[in-house]
């Protein structure tokens, strides 16, 4: 297994919709665990593939002792939706924003040996799920703010100096700024959060 460099907000591979998983073998299984030791390694809640530089539908999870991973996720989500929470991204370092995500989600895919899964989560599960399943079709959280919050997030990532980022966060992984869900925040409304990946 191997920890691999998590890509940064203006890499392109993060605004491309990832292509379906159809070939399964051993080099999907690596991939699976890679994509699991980077984000346990930066104590994420999700990862998703693209966010490592791989054009993919695979995301991994990890919230309140539940997680796996799921290929070619398809997302059905309730038509409520749950209190605002702030959202970080492992592609975004030391940005946090609440954000607006459904109440519940369940999501359909596959394991990395082609086995059905069906997964239902809540809170804090039903966000990670949407928030990776977002990396998957090029869309950052930051896509869904609104208003003075759009524009302060939108104000932060113009004047943050994300090559020195994407360097220090190379240099020191789990210690780096973005290593957190809903954690700093650069100019943002920083409330306590959890840690996300993926939340990438």
């Amino acid at each position: 297994m191997a920890i691999l460099n998590i890509r940064i907000i203006g890499d392109p591979v993060l605004r491309t919709v990832a292509d379906p998983v159809t070939e399964f073998g051993p080099e999907l299984a690596k991939l699976v665990a890679d994509m699991t030791e980077t984000m346990e390694d930066v104590d994420g809640a999700g990862l998703a593939a693209p966010q490592i530089g791989v054009s993919k539908r695979i995301f991994t999870y990890r919230i309140d002792g539940v997680e796996g991973h799921i290929i070619n996720p398809v997302l059905e989500n309730s038509e409520d939706y749950q209190a605002d929470h702030v959202e970080g991204c492992l592609s975004i370092p030391g940005l946090g924003f609440p954000v607006r995500r459904f109440r519940a989600t369940r999501v359909t895919g596959v394991d990395m040996h082609g086995n059905p899964v069906s997964i239902e989560g809540e809170g804090m599960l039903a966000r990670c799920f949407q928030h990776e399943n977002d990396h998957l079709n090029g869309i950052l959280y930051t896509d869904r703010l609104e208003g003075e919050d759009r524009k302060a997030a939108l104000r932060s990532i113009r004047n943050a100096n994300y090559d020195a980022v994407t360097e220090r966060t190379t240099a020191k992984r789990a210690k780096s700024v973005g290593s957190s869900f809903g954690g700093s925040s650069l100019g943002g409304n920083s409330a306590p959060g959890s840690s996300f990946g993926a939340a990438g």
